[in-house]
């Protein structure tokens, strides 16, 4: 069965959890058809540049549309990749910018598109911020593609309670649950001194580390804010960069700014750091933090637990599915407001919260140590590609005999 897998980030071009997903993904389920184990001939179509890897193919902005919207940039590249999934039993598209690709192959040659939530349009609309009237073009395309699909694969339990919530036309039994994943092997505790002394660490110190995006599902501001209120010896590493907006940067920049004004141990590191790096910051952490409002599962979750880091995160999303609360870290309560953008209902509140959880385990490194070890366990037994792998084969396969 020849599966074309379509997507917006792939190696070397990755800047989120939905470009992770895809890359593990393929690389499981072409061991899996190597193993003899599923037969599924995984040919991607990405975004970007060029690629040496084979069975991969990538698309550019067609020149014609050089200064168009973003938007309608991505269309246009999605138009690029439709004609070549001629001859696959199933498309597989992952996130808005891939789904009207695997929309229109879908209606064109006659075969099942699957959807993979990574985030929905219309629980993000602080994106208008970034794409103007594009985003109501991307909420256009994800609405039609979800509706049009053979399956939708949500990353966790929340993530399917909000695409029901957001699309109640769905028929509810063709939105499956398949979890993220992490390789173990590759996300690993790492010890490097000095290392960290170049990057501006001090392993003497207790740290809690931050790492994402500044975008404003991150949260990020929120725990800049409960900084504050942290102990003077606790170090905050903020790994955090690739900003939505200039005006979301300007106020982390206003708060990083204020914090370093009144405090020592705020680190910024604002590039993108490779995967050694990531795992010697995330081994030295006492904590990880994940102060999302909104978050379908957070990959960089299984990332900190399986470095044995303890995880702090927020009570939302698909977060609680993967911090077990006292056993692998701590869940900070939250009340939300219901209009989708997941604030906070009393802001004040969340923040003092925030703080008050990671000052307990900040301050406790016996049991964030334990915490940490929980972690690493459970990403090992209850997270691995190979069993993720092997449930989004069967949903192929079972989605091939139904037909579109």
């Amino acid at each position: 069965m020849r599966v074309d897998i379509v997507t917006k980030e792939y190696p070397p071009e990755i800047y989120g959890g939905a470009g992770v997903h895809v890359a593990e993904l393929v690389k499981a389920l072409r061991r899996l058809d190597l193993d003899g184990a599923a037969e599924v001939d995984v040919r991607v179509r990405a975004f970007g540049a060029p690629r040496d890897e084979e069975g991969t193919t990538a698309y550019g902005v067609p020149m014609e549309l050089a200064d168009a919207n973003g938007a309608i940039q991505t269309l246009g590249t999605d138009l690029e990749i439709v004609g070549d999934v001629t001859g696959a039993d199933v498309v597989h598209s992952h996130t808005w910018y891939a789904n009207f690709a695997g929309h229109l192959a879908s209606l064109l040659n006659g075969i099942p598109h699957i959807v993979t939530a990574h985030s929905l349009e219309p629980l993000r609309p602080w994106k208008a911020e970034q794409l103007g009237g594009g985003y109501a073009v991307s909420g256009y395309i994800e609405k039609t593609a979800y509706e049009g699909a053979a399956a939708i694969v949500a990353v966790s339990d929340g993530m399917r309670n909000d695409i029901l919530r957001s699309y109640p036309t769905l028929d509810p039994a063709k939105v499956r649950v398949i979890y993220n994943g992490i390789d173990v092997d590759a996300w690993r505790p790492v010890e490097d001194p000095e290392l960290l002394a170049r990057l501006g660490v001090d392993p003497g110190r207790p740290s809690i580390v931050f790492v994402g995006r500044i975008t404003r599902q991150k949260g990020l501001p929120y725990l800049l804010r409960a900084a504050e209120l942290l102990p003077p010896e606790v170090q905050l590493v903020l790994c955090a960069g690739a900003p939505d907006t200039p005006q979301i940067l300007a106020e982390v920049e206003g708060l990083v700014q204020g914090l370093q004004r009144t405090r020592d141990g705020v680190v910024w590191i604002d590039r993108l750091l490779s995967r050694h790096e990531l795992c010697t910051v995330l081994t030295a952490a006492t904590t990880f933090v994940c102060p999302s409002v909104y978050e379908p599962l957070g990959i960089v979750n299984l990332e900190a637990m399986a470095c044995g880091a303890a995880v702090v995160g927020t009570a939302t999303g698909g977060i609680p599915e993967v911090v077990v609360d006292g056993v692998t870290g701590r869940l900070v309560p939250i009340d939300q407001a219901d209009d989708g953008t997941g604030t906070p209902t009393d802001p004040e509140r969340f923040v003092a919260d925030l703080a008050r959880v990671l000052t307990e385990v900040a301050t406790d490194p016996e049991r964030a140590a334990a915490y940490g070890a929980a972690g690493r366990r459970r990403a090992a037994d209850d997270f691995s590609w190979g069993a993720i792998a092997e449930q989004t084969a069967a949903l192929y396969a079972e989605v091939s005999r139904s037909g579109r």
